[in-house]
């Protein structure tokens, strides 16, 4: 819920945004979980990836803006198992927190992934990132695995989520 009064609105990647992006996960995860950069090269890796190669018909970013600011962000990339898209790098910075924005960023994805025929949705994630897994819960996402890893400067456990998109393949 939105208690600032202004509105938070999704739109495509500008110039910018996809460095956007990477720091703000670097900056952010740093200050609240004690992440190294260890992660914000992965982040960048993944931004790279897309950037560099992407069906823009099967896979999207968009950036959660308000006020003429990036308040978050999200993408949906196609997965190596077929009819099986990945959403990938949530992120609601503090000023979006609060007032929806991630449940949007979410349900935006869902949505999207659905429209363009995907059978299915899978994300990976970890406990401690409470706020983004009740988001998944809340949209539907069953935790279908969790493993222990080492990563990023500290012990964290690792969990896969998935969200059946389709009861029948599309023909």
């Amino acid at each position: 819920m939105d208690t600032s009064g202004t509105q938070v609105v999704l739109r495509p990647p500008e110039p910018g945004d996809l460095g956007w992006i990477v720091q703000r996960h670097g900056a952010l995860y740093a200050a609240e979980y004690g992440w190294n950069s260890e992660f914000e090269g992965l982040v960048a890796r993944i931004v790279a990836d897309f950037a560099q190669d992407h069906d823009p018909y099967l896979e999207r970013v968009w950036i959660a803006e308000s006020d003429g600011r990036p308040v978050g962000s999200v993408m949906c990339v196609r997965d190596p198992a077929p009819g099986t898209a990945r959403l990938r790098l949530l992120l609601v910075d503090p000023a979006g927190r609060g007032r929806g924005t991630g449940a949007l960023l979410v349900d935006t994805v869902i949505d999207f992934a659905r429209s363009v025929g995907y059978r299915e949705l899978v994300l990976w994630t970890n406990d401690v990132l409470t706020g983004a897994r009740s988001l998944y819960q809340s949209a539907g996402f069953t935790l279908v695995a969790e493993r222990e890893h080492r990563s990023y400067g500290v012990t964290l456990t690792g969990q896969d989520w998935r969200l059946p998109l389709q009861e029948d393949p599309p023909h």
